[in-house]
C-alpha cells in the first residue's frame, strides 16, 4: 500500500511542475491586466479556444499515460516504448491537422462567439499566433505521459520552470517593448508562449536522449508506425480525448455567456480564472497521482487497495486545500492585485473569488475519485460521467448567463453544481466494482 510519503513523493514534481506551468497564464493575465480590459478578455477568448484544442491531445496523452502505467506495474518495461513512440507519432499527426483547421477556420469559428468589434479583432490577433503553440504542446504531453506513467515525475518540474522563465522574460520583452524588441501588446504574449513551449519540449528531448535508460524502457531505437499499438492507445484515449475537449468546450461557453455581459465582465472571469488554476494546482497534481498510482496498482494485481489509496489522497487533498482556501479567503484584495491596478477589477472580483473557493473545496474531493476511475481503465465510464455533468452545466450556464444575466458570482456558481454533480456520480460508479476486472 502506497503511504502518504509515497504519494507526495509522486505529488510533489507534479505539483512543482503545474506551478511553473501556470506561471504562464499568471503573467500573461498579470502583464495584459496592465494594457486594459480589452487585451485582458480577448486573451482570454483566444486562450480558450486554444485550450479546447490542445486538450483533445492532452485527453489522448492521458490515454496513453494509463497504459504505461499499467505496463509499469505489469513490469512490461519493453512494452512502454512502443506506446510512446505510436503516441508520439499520432501526436504529430493530430497537430498539423488542428493547426490546417484552426488556420482555415478560426476567424469565422470567433465571429460567430464573439459581438464585441473590439474583443474580436484583438482575440485574433493573439490567436493566429497562439496556435503555433498546439505543435509543441501536443509532443510535450507524450513526454508527460511517459514520465509520470513511470513515476519518475521530477522531469515535470523541471521543464516546466524552464518553460516559466522562458515565458516570463519573452513576456517582459514583447508586450511591453523592452530590451530592443517592439512592444507588441497582446502579440507578444502569444509569441512568449509559443516560444516557452517550444523550448519546454527541446528540454524534455535533450533530457530523455541524455539521462534515461532507454534500452529498459524499450526507446533505444526508433520503430516504425504499428497501427494496432495505435488503435490500442485509441481504445483508452478516444473517451479521455472527447472527456477532455467537452470540460474545455463548457469553459468556452461560459465566456461566450459573460462576453455578452461586456468587456468589463470578461476581463474579471479571466482573472477567476487564472485563479482557478492557480487555486487547482494541488487537486490536479494529486489528481494525476491517483490516476497513475491506481494504474499501477491494478498492473500489480493489487485492486482491493484501490479504494483505501482514494481515500488516504483525498484526505491529503482537503488538508492541503483548506490552507490554500484561508489564505485567499483572508487576502483576496491583495491577490486580486497581481493582475490589475483597476481597483473596479479588484473589487468587481471578490465576491466571484469567494464563490470559486467554495467549489474548489468540493472539487477537492471529486476529482481525486473521479480520476481514479480513468486509473482503473474504465475511461468509457469517465466519459459518460463527464458527459452528464457537462449536459447539465451548459444549460445552467445559458440559462442564468444568457437568458437571465445574473451577476457574475451567481454565473461562477456552475463551479458548484459541476464538482457536487462530479463527486456524486463517481462515488456511485466506483462503489458498484464493474472497474475491478476491466483489461486494458
Amino acid at each position: 500500500m502506497y503511504n502518504n510519503r509515497r504519494i507526495w513523493s509522486v505529488t510533489y514534481p507534479i505539483l512543482l511542475g503545474l506551478l511553473a506551468q501556470n506561471i504562464i497564464n499568471v503573467t500573461d493575465t498579470a502583464f495584459l491586466g496592465r494594457l486594459g480590459e480589452i487585451p485582458l478578455g480577448a486573451s482570454a477568448m483566444g486562450g480558450l479556444l486554444y485550450y479546447c484544442i490542445v486538450t483533445i491531445a492532452f485527453g489522448f496523452s492521458i490515454g496513453t499515460q494509463i497504459l504505461i502505467g499499467r505496463r509499469n506495474g505489469e513490469s512490461q518495461y519493453d512494452a512502454i516504448g512502443s506506446l510512446f513512440w505510436q503516441g508520439l507519432y499520432f501526436s504529430f499527426v493530430m497537430s498539423w491537422i488542428f493547426l490546417a483547421l484552426m488556420g482555415n477556420t478560426s476567424d469565422t469559428l470567433l465571429r460567430l462567439f464573439i459581438s464585441t468589434d473590439e474583443v474580436y479583432v484583438a482575440t485574433i490577433e493573439f490567436f493566429d499566433v497562439r496556435m503555433w503553440g498546439i505543435l509543441f504542446s501536443t509532443l510535450g504531453f507524450m513526454f508527460r505521459a511517459f514520465y509520470v506513467g513511470i513515476t519518475q515525475t521530477r522531469i515535470l518540474t523541471m521543464s516546466a520552470v524552464v518553460m516559466a522563465v522562458v515565458n516570463i522574460v519573452l513576456d517582459y520583452a514583447m508586450i511591453f517593448g523592452h530590451w530592443g524588441f517592439p512592444a507588441m501588446g497582446i502579440t507578444g504574449a502569444a509569441w512568449a508562449s509559443v516560444i516557452a513551449e517550444a523550448v519546454s519540449l527541446l528540454f524534455y528531448i535533450l533530457y530523455t536522449y541524455f539521462y534515461v535508460d532507454k534500452v529498459k524502457y524499450g526507446l533505444s531505437k526508433i520503430v516504425h508506425i504499428r497501427w494496432e499499438v495505435i488503435g490500442q492507445i485509441l481504445r483508452i484515449s478516444m473517451f479521455t480525448m472527447l472527456q477532455y475537449f467537452l470540460l474545455m468546450s463548457v469553459w468556452f461557453i461560459f465566456f461566450i455567456a459573460i462576453e455578452k455581459h461586456g468587456s468589463f465582465s470578461l476581463a474579471v472571469s479571466n482573472i477567476i480564472r487564472s485563479l482557478y488554476a492557480v487555486v487547482m494546482i494541488p487537486i490536479h497534481a494529486l489528481s494525476t497521482t491517483a490516476n497513475t498510482l491506481v494504474s499501477n496498482l491494478i498492473g500489480e494485481g493489487k485492486t482491493k487497495e484501490v479504494l483505501p489509496l482514494l481515500h488516504k489522497i483525498t484526505k491529503n487533498s482537503v488538508f492541503t486545500m483548506c490552507l490554500i482556501i484561508a489564505v485567499f479567503a483572508f487576502f483576496p484584495r491583495q491577490i486580486i492585485g497581481v493582475y490589475t491596478d483597476d481597483i473596479a477589477l479588484i473589487e468587481g472580483s471578490v465576491s466571484s473569488l469567494y464563490v470559486l473557493l467554495g467549489a474548489m473545496f468540493i472539487a477537492s474531493i471529486s476529482n481525486i475519485y473521479f480520476n481514479g476511475i480513468s486509473g482503473t481503465g474504465a475511461a468509457r465510464a469517465a466519459l459518460y460521467i463527464e458527459i452528464i455533468i457537462q449536459a447539465i452545466y451548459g444549460m445552467y450556464i445559458v440559462w442564468i448567463g444568457m437568458w437571465l444575466m445574473m451577476p457574475l458570482e451567481i454565473c461562477f456558481t456552475t463551479e458548484l453544481l459541476y464538482y457536487i454533480l462530479m463527486l456524486v456520480l463517481s462515488i456511485i460508479y466506483l462503489r458498484r466494482g464493474s472497474w475491478r476486472n476491466k483489461q486494458i
